[in-house]
């Protein structure tokens, strides 16, 4: 009896939304909370779901198989496949957050961008930023949470790990598989690499 309570109330909520001008593909795939708030021109594609505490702006797209809790998201936002938004995230206006990514309790700053294979945690991010794929923000370090800070007009190179509490400050690069410790002044490159060896004509030993 449950769940048929349960597929009526999806139903209901899916007939509202549609009637409220929402684009959905797939809708008996999609599920939300009954304090799901959605703006206009808004598209929802199949295997979505939206839990508790959703607020959801204007001309936003949510691709497949992403799933959102308590979160804000604002206008213009592009989201997934694949990601999940976690509570406490706000998603500002025109920022991207693409797939396999998770972001928890943070702020992702207008037009900022994180593409792939990401996790951003317990961080506040600017304006403009671009997050490359595989980019952790290392916010635990088994006793407490600390808070990652990067400013507006940063790039953060692919497989970067931020070890929090950290800031990388306005128009700085964060050189690719990079492991920052300390915080990044204004306009500078931060790299943290091992250098590469090469050993011509290697012949591996014989057993």
């Amino acid at each position: 009896m449950k769940q048929i309570n349960s597929q009526k109330i999806q139903n209901k909520l899916r007939k509202k939304f549609v009637k409220y001008g929402v684009k959905m593909i797939g809708p008996e795939t999609i599920f939300f909370s009954v304090d799901t708030k959605i703006g206009k021109n808004v598209i929802i594609e199949p295997y979505v779901v939206i839990g508790q505490k959703v607020k959801i702006g204007n001309n936003v797209k949510i691709n497949s198989f992403s799933h959102l809790e308590n979160c804000k998201i604002e206008n213009k936002v592009d989201l997934g496949p694949y990601a999940r938004i976690r509570p406490g995230t706000i998603l500002k206006e025109g920022s991207k957050i693409g797939n396999f990514v998770e972001v928890k309790k943070s702020i992702i700053g207008k037009k900022s961008k994180v593409n792939h294979l990401s996790y951003v945690g317990d961080a506040d991010i600017g304006k403009n930023v671009n997050i490359g794929a595989g980019t952790i923000t290392c916010n635990y370090d088994g006793f407490k949470k600390s808070k990652t800070k990067i400013k507006h007009n940063v790039f953060i190179g692919s497989n970067s790990s931020l070890i929090a509490p950290v800031t990388i400050n306005e128009n700085s690069i964060v050189g690719a598989g990079s492991v920052i410790t300390k915080n990044v002044k204004k306009k500078s490159l931060a790299l943290s690499r091992p250098i590469q060896i090469e050993v011509k004509n290697y012949k591996k030993k014989k057993k």
